[in-house]
C-alpha cells in the first residue's frame, strides 16, 4: 500500500524515541501509556498548537512551513541529517519512472578501482546493491561482490556477524543509511520488496526500520576480524559518484605502517594470486 502520510509516520516514530527528561519535561508519574513524548508536549516544545500538530501526525495537513519543520526538528532533537530528511518528506517528489534505467557504473570508476591493488573498494547503488568491486574488496568481505545486496547481507549473512564485533552498530547504521538513500521515495517497488523480505526474516530489521533513523554513511573506522589475516582496523570513506542516481564509491584504507596495513598488504597479495590463477584457468 502507498505511504500517504510520510510526515506523520516520521514524526510519530521520532516522538516515541524522545524521553521527557531529555527535553526538560518533569515526569513524576512514570506510568505513561505511550513511549516517548506526548503529542501535546511536542507541540509545546515546537511552539505550535496541539491541534495543528495532531493534524500533521494524522496526515490532515502535509504542507508545514520550513519554520515549523525546523521547530519540530528542535523539539524532537533531530540532527542535521534527520532535519534535512524531514524537509524532504514535506517536499513533493517527482513521479518515478515506471521502468528505471539499469544501474551502470561509469567506466572511469571501474578502471579506477581495478587499479587499486591494495585498496579495497566497491560501488554501491541506490538500494545498496554492490554494482562493482575490486579483487581485494571481495577478499576483504566475500559479500562485496557484484549482485549482492548489503542490507540483506547485514541481517541474513552470518559472515557479517562473525567478522564484525560491532554487528549491532553495523545493522543500525545500514538501515539508517538505506533511509538516507531512498529519502521520501519509500513506495519504490524494489525497496518495498527488500523491506518486505527483511521484515519477515529479521526481527531486528523490523525494529530498526520502524525507528525511521536517517544517517548516511560517510567516514568512519571499522574493525574486521578477517579469517585469513586476523584483526583489521580500517578507515572507511564513502564518496558520491557524480552524474549517477545515488551511486557511491566505498573505500577502505589502513594507517600507514600499522599492523592492519601489513595485514592488508598480505590480503592484497593473496587476492592477486587468486585472480591470476583464475585468469590462467580461463586461458587454458
Amino acid at each position: 500500500m502507498p505511504h500517504e502520510n510520510l510526515i506523520g509516520e516520521y514524526l510519530r516514530a521520532r516522538r516515541e524515541l524522545v524521553r521527557p527528561q531529555d527535553v526538560g519535561i518533569p515526569d513524576p508519574n512514570s506510568r505513561r501509556r505511550e513511549p516517548g513524548l506526548r503529542r501535546e508536549e511536542v507541540a509545546m516544545l515546537a511552539g505550535v498548537s496541539s491541534d495543528y500538530y495532531i493534524r500533521l501526525e494524522q496526515g490532515r495537513d502535509q504542507h508545514p512551513s520550513s519554520q515549523v519543520l525546523d521547530a519540530l526538528a528542535r523539539a524532537l532533537q533531530l540532527d542535521d541529517d534527520a532535519t534535512a530528511h524531514l524537509h524532504r518528506l514535506a517536499t513533493p517528489t517527482p513521479q518515478r519512472r515506471k521502468n528505471p534505467r539499469p544501474e551502470k557504473v561509469p567506466t572511469g570508476i571501474l578502471q579506477l578501482i581495478a587499479s587499486w591493488n591494495q585498496t579495497p573498494a566497491y560501488v554501491c547503488g541506490r538500494y545498496m546493491d554492490v554494482l562493482a568491486a575490486n579483487p581485494i574488496g571481495t577478499a576483504l568481505a566475500p559479500y562485496y561482490v557484484k549482485g549482492e545486496n548489503l542490507v540483506r547481507a547485514a541481517f541474513l549473512d552470518p559472515r557479517v556477524r562473525d567478522t564484525h564485533g560491532d554487528w549491532e552498530h553495523v545493522t543500525e547504521s545500514t538501515v539508517a543509511d538505506l533511509r538516507a538513500l531512498v529519502g521520501p521515495d519509500v513506495d519504490d517497488p524494489r525497496l518495498n520488496e527488500l523491506v518486505g523480505e527483511l521484515s519477515v526474516r529479521s526481527e531486528r530489521f523490523r525494529q530498526l526500520w520502524a525507528r525511521h533513523d536517517v544517517r548516511p554513511k560517510r567516514s568512519s573506522t571499522t574493525w574486521i576480524d578477517h579469517p585469513l589475516v586476523g584483526p583489521l582496523e580500517l578507515s572507511y570513506e564513502r564518496l558520491p559518484i557524480p552524474n549517477t542516481d545515488r551511486q557511491t564509491l566505498a573505500v577502505y584504507h589502513a594507517a600507514p605502517g600499522s599492523a592492519s596495513a601489513q595485514a592488508l598488504a598480505l590480503l592484497a597479495a593473496t587476492a592477486t594470486d587468486e585472480a591470476e590463477q583464475i585468469r590462467s584457468l580461463k586461458t587454458e
